[in-house]
């Protein structure tokens, strides 16, 4: 017998009605196909989790523990990995507290939407705490949410210098992501705790009321819970540091503007500046991550202190003798030309709204006191710029060789376009051994000791040196940098290893090629990354200088430094901007001030 199915009213058009549109997402339809097919999804969700009820249940109850575990994680977390310890999410926040209170006393809309709010605003706070952790751990500060975003495509450039392309790409797209992701996720959850709370307001009420008696209690009587407080505003907090230090940024720069106007030698005339030097060839080289850490930390320093004994035993014996002190840098872990600016403008540079603003000026730098003289040729060799280099004119440099117009034709050693021992050679080579009508002042970048110190070049025969071409066989052999990126003891020793390296290609060049009138200024540029010198490790590098005439060290007799390439543990410790004034005197030049009215 045939199974009747009886037509419902409900399911027949009314004779009047007017056609469907065939395509609910062409013009004219009553709506547009994304809201079609979201509407179809909900309704197909609602039928699944009727038919599973069980199931549905479980779901719920789990995607309610994970927004619950995700907000509080993100209003707990710190923004540096020392303090990413367990105890730090084993207390009360109060934005929890204050966050339940307002929501429960909103009425649906405007809850949904403060929900939306608050989670993407706690997102956003993640995202900077994130920062700040990977800041701290490589350049030992916080992020700035200013001036420090196009940071993030120097990150990428090492990324893809030190592992590769694809890694770099791979690695920006997931930064992306994991952006992105956390503000949804964070504002899907607080929205969801929102319509939980607002499910159940009665008990909701009565928890956040006794949450809230908790809290106070435990800032009044102090408790503590491992260690930390149990009562915590550390987002507020966190996000009330952000905001200070962008007010602080904004106005650091107007005052640092007037600041870099004043210039005790300023207006100082050429043939005043640094007259005890006339005659002299003049080299000022950085050491890149150069730090006090290589040769007091105990793994590392063994190699580099007896490397710099030696070095000095060697020098010696060519006739050069050295006094070494140290210098607290404007940078730490990278962000090596603010070092660089700091040293030679004798200007606190600490980050690069400073710099630019330094940089756009005409402050003098140490560099340029003698370009002004009219006495020396200026030279730059940079083998790490691989890129238009504008700021050449304000280190009062007449020519620069960069990357490409070194001659090199060998391997890339990861980040470093080149062997510090070859961009010596070609500095040799193109200039300090020319026959010239004046002596030279140059300013030396060696990079072999960037990060992530794999693979590191070895020493070979000078007259080897040759294209690079030698270096093949010595950078297949070396180790990878995935390798030693990841492992904080390797990197320590592969460190080690390329500060050695560097210090020894410097000063062979020197004893090889150095004569009575050269004077070698060199130094590191900043501290390693926090992995390799430690938390809480000072921002000191050593700085020596060197030469043969007896009168150069003499000049500087006062400054105390320690005799030989390693200063002493006690030996004087300044601030790298105060260099170039302590240099100038030292060297004969007379004060000509400028001010911020001049």
């Amino acid at each position: 017998m045939p199974v009747i199915t009886p037509f419902r009213r409900s399911q027949r058009p009314p004779d009047d009605a007017p056609d469907a549109p065939d395509d609910p997402g062409t013009p004219g339809a009553p709506g547009p196909a994304p809201l079609a097919a979201l509407g179809a999804r909900l309704a197909h969700w609602r039928t699944w989790r009727t038919r599973h009820r069980r199931t549905a249940v479980v779901v719920r109850r789990v995607t309610t523990a994970l927004s619950a575990i995700l907000v509080l994680g993100a209003l707990l977390l710190p923004n540096t990995f020392v303090a990413l310890e367990p105890n730090r999410f084993a207390r009360i926040p109060a934005e929890a507290v204050v966050a339940a209170v307002l929501l429960l006393c909103l009425p649906r809309v405007p809850r949904l939407v403060a929900a939306a709010l608050f989670g993407t605003a706690l997102g956003a706070l993640t995202v900077l705490n994130l920062l700040d952790m990977g800041f701290t751990e490589y350049l030992g500060r916080s992020f700035n949410l200013v001036l420090d975003w196009g940071l993030l495509d120097d990150a990428q450039s090492y990324v893809a210098d030190s592992m590769g392309g694809a890694a770099a790409t791979w690695a920006a797209v997931g930064a992306l992501a994991l952006t992105a992701g956390l503000v949804v996720l964070m504002a899907l959850a607080a929205v969801r705790l929102g319509e939980l709370l607002a499910a159940h307001r009665e008990r909701a009420a009565r928890g956040a009321l006794m949450a809230a008696t908790v809290w106070m209690t435990c800032v009044a009587l102090g408790v503590q819970t491992f260690g930390v407080p149990l009562a915590t505003t550390s987002a507020s907090r966190a996000a009330e540091a952000q905001a200070h230090r962008v007010v602080d940024t904004l106005r650091d720069e107007a005052a640092f503007a007037k600041e870099a106007k004043a210039d005790r030698f300023g207006a100082t005339p050429g043939a005043q500046l640094v007259p005890d030097l006339r005659g002299k060839d003049i080299v000022f080289a950085f050491i890149e991550s150069y730090g006090r850490s290589a040769v007091e930390d105990p793994v590392m320093a063994p190699g580099v202190d007896r490397t710099l004994d030696a070095r000095t035993e060697a020098l010696a014996k060519a006739g050069f003798h050295a006094r070494s002190g140290w210098l607290t840098s404007a940078t730490y872990g990278g962000s090596s030309w603010l070092g660089h600016s700091t040293f030679l403008s004798g200007l606190w540079v600490d980050n690069q709204q400073r710099y630019r603003t330094v940089t756009a000026g005409d402050h003098l730098t140490l560099t340029k006191a003698f370009e002004k003289t009219g006495d020396w040729d200026t030279v730059g060799i940079m083998p790490g710029v691989q890129k238009a280099w504008p700021e050449a004119d304000w280190y009062g440099l007449d020519k620069v060789y960069d990357a490409s117009d070194m001659g090199y034709r060998g391997p890339k050693f990861s980040w470093s376009t080149m062997p510090d021992q070859y961009a010596l050679e070609a500095f040799q080579r193109l200039e300090h051994g020319r026959r010239r009508d004046r002596p030279l002042m140059a300013e030396v970048i060696l990079t072999s000791s960037h990060q992530p110190w794999a693979p590191i070049p070895r020493m070979v025969g000078w007259d080897e040196v040759g294209d690079g071409s030698v270096y093949d066989g010595i950078e297949a052999a070396g180790v990878e940098a995935s390798d030693v990126i990841t492992d904080s003891a390797r990197s320590k020793e592969e460190y080690g290893k390329s500060i050695r390296y560097s210090v020894t290609s410097l000063t062979q060049w020197l004893e090889r090629y150095g004569t009575d009138d050269t004077v070698l200024v060199f130094l590191g540029d900043h501290q390693p990354i926090a992995r390799v010198s430690g938390n809480h490790a000072s921002r000191d590098v050593p700085v020596s200088v060197v030469a043969k005439d007896p009168k150069v060290l003499d000049a500087i007799d006062d400054w105390h430094w320690t005799e030989g390439l390693q200063p002493a543990k006690d030996a004087p410790v300044w601030r790298m901007s105060s260099f170039r004034d302590r240099f100038l005197t030292a060297y004969g030049s007379t004060p000509h001030p400028t001010g911020a009215g001049d």
